[in-house]
């Protein structure tokens, strides 16, 4: 494998069977930022060779893009840039401080560490269990892929073929008939529906998750790709609506969707719904690896004219991400927001005395 390393395993639920759906596969290391290694087949198997992800799309919140809005004059949030810590792809020398885990909302994954595997170790690293969290309504699982007829699932099963080989246009045609066949299959429109994205056709895009909505309202990827395409066509009522679903759904494995409800609440001029977003997302992301959290709360602070508190979350912005693409705007930003916040300091001390 030309000094890399080849990995395979297998992904169970708790009950004992495969999921039915494709599971993410990640590896994360040294605490940095995960990264989508490869997905399972209709049997929970996968396997892969560390540095190749020839077919695997990363997950869009994670790549540290800003949010395509309005501007920062009539009250959107500027895009931001979360940085990320990985360790090199290579030989099993660089995997020391690595786990694999499997990925999907509602569960919690076992890991696997990879620190002390060797380049002739019996590549199969055995099975990933992933335990359904409890107080969790969604799923990443559709409940509607369990009742696919058999030739529906067959072509279903072949675009996802497709898909790893990277053969957008003939996964795209498989997926067409596993709906002609099936039209509520929910997993096939969400696959029919990240295509279209990736083809940027996005009014098709939109359609095809609201589809996938309509026929499994417990499925949440769906919800997921919607908030962002609702993000970068800057649809605020319709952002609000669809993250405040998911959340409904699925409250602990989404941090970035907080962050699309504060932003769609503040562009809304909903300001205390924007700001409990926003904290809420900061709880929840212990591991801060969405800086755009401090930057959209500092936006929501400064306009209820709390500037030192906004000049404090713009400090933590710039600490977590201090490479990022905006940083010197940042810093003009926080200049001006330390000005503020001395002016209205004196404003209150000029007010109490007598």
């Amino acid at each position: 494998m030309n000094g890399g390393i080849y990995l395979a395993g297998n992904v169970m639920l708790d009950d004992g069977t495969p999921p039915p759906d494709p599971v993410t596969i990640e590896r994360i290391c040294g605490g940095g930022m995960p990264r989508a290694q490869t997905y399972t087949d209709n049997k929970g198997r996968f396997s892969f060779q560390i540095g190749q992800t020839a077919g695997v799309m990363q997950d869009a919140s994670e790549g540290g893009t800003g949010l395509p809005g309005a501007s920062r004059t009539n009250g959107g949030i500027p895009g931001g840039n979360s940085q990320q810590t990985q360790v090199p792809d290579g030989p099993y020398t660089q995997l020391a401080t690595c786990d694999l885990r499997a990925v999907l909302s509602g569960f919690r994954s076992d890991s696997v560490s990879l620190g002390v595997r060797r380049l002739m170790d019996d590549p199969n690293v055995g099975t990933i269990v992933l335990h359904r969290l409890a107080n969790v309504e969604g799923s990443a699982i559709s409940m509607t892929s369990l009742q696919a007829p058999k030739e529906a699932r067959r072509y279903y099963e072949r675009a996802l073929q497709d898909l790893h080989k990277e053969k957008l246009a003939e996964a795209g045609r498989e997926l067409q008939k596993a709906l002609e066949i099936y039209p509520k299959y929910a997993a096939a429109w969400y696959e029919l529906g990240r295509i279209q994205t990736n083809a940027q056709d996005f009014e098709a895009a939109r359609k095809s998750f609201e589809n996938a909505v309509a026929a499994d309202a417990k499925f949440v990827s769906p919800y997921v790709a919607l908030a962002e395409l609702q993000a970068k066509a800057e649809s605020w009522t319709d952002l609000a609506d669809s993250t405040a679903r998911l959340l409904t759904l699925d409250a602990v494995d989404y941090p970035m969707a907080y962050f699309y409800s504060a932003t769609a609440n503040l562009n809304l001029g909903h300001l205390d719904a924007a700001e409990i977003s926003a904290r809420a997302g900061q709880k929840l992301d212990t591991p801060h690896r969405y800086p755009k959290l401090e930057q959209v709360l500092a936006a929501i602070l400064e306009r209820k004219k709390d500037y030192a508190g906004a000049a404090a979350e713009l400090r933590s912005y710039l600490l977590l991400a201090p490479d990022a693409d905006d940083a010197a705007r940042i810093e003009k930003e926080l200049r001006e927001l330390d000005r503020l916040a001395g002016a209205h300091d004196q404003a209150k001390a000029a007010a109490a005395q007598p």
